[in-house]
C-alpha cells in the first residue's frame, strides 16, 4: 500500500513538478481552499485507494486523449472505476475516434508524466487547445479529488470551486457527458 501523509490545508514545502507548484500558487491566488496529502508514488487507480481513504473522497480518473493527427486534445474526467472505451467517447461528443495521448504529448501539453494527469494541467493551455470533458456524475459531486500535478501529492477541493472559480480563471468551458 502506498504511503499517505496526514491532510494539510497549506501547500507542500517542496513540489514534485513545476505544474504542482503552479497549481498551489493558483489556488492560493484564487483563494480556493483545499486539503492535500503527500504520498508515495501513486501511478494507478489501485494505488489511490489509501489516498481516497485519507481524503474521504474518491480521486477521479483523468484521461488525456487526442485525435489521430494529434491536432485536437481532450482532457476527460471520470469516476475512478469507469471503464473507458474510446469509441463510446467519440460517439458522445460526435467526433472521430480518439486515442490515448503519448507520454511526450502529456508532458508537452499538460506538464505532467503518466499517472499525474490533472485538471490543473489546463494552466499550461493558455490557447485553449484542450477540450475539457467531464463525466456528469463527477461534476455533480460535492468534492473533487485529484493529483496536484505529480504522482506524490493529491488533493481535494469543492467541485463548485473548480467550476465557479478555477475554470473561469483558465477560460476552459467543460462539456458534460453521461
Amino acid at each position: 500500500m502506498v504511503y499517505v501523509s496526514e491532510m494539510y490545508t497549506t501547500p507542500p514545502t517542496t513540489f514534485g513538478s513545476e505544474l504542482e507548484e503552479l497549481t498551489y500558487e493558483t489556488l492560493t491566488k484564487l483563494a480556493i481552499p483545499f486539503y492535500q496529502v503527500a504520498t508515495g508514488e501513486a501511478l494507478t487507480m489501485k494505488d489511490c485507494s489509501a489516498i481516497d481513504d485519507r481524503l474521504g473522497i474518491e480521486v477521479v480518473k483523468t484521461i488525456f486523449l487526442c485525435n489521430q493527427k494529434k491536432t485536437k486534445f481532450y482532457l476527460y474526467i471520470t469516476p475512478a472505476d469507469f471503464k473507458f472505451i474510446t469509441k463510446d467517447f467519440g460517439k458522445k461528443l460526435a467526433i472521430p475516434r480518439v486515442s490515448f495521448a503519448s507520454a511526450e504529448l502529456l508532458k508537452e501539453r499538460l506538464g505532467v508524466i503518466p499517472g499525474a494527469a490533472t485538471i490543473f494541467g489546463l494552466l499550461n493551455d493558455p490557447e485553449h487547445e484542450i477540450q475539457l470533458v467531464f463525466d456528469r456524475s463527477v461534476a455533480q459531486r460535492e468534492w473533487y479529488g485529484c493529483s496536484s500535478g505529480s504522482v506524490t501529492n493529491y488533493m481535494k477541493l469543492k467541485t463548485a470551486d473548480l467550476f465557479e472559480t478555477f475554470l473561469p480563471y483558465t477560460g476552459h468551458k467543460p462539456v458534460l457527458i453521461d
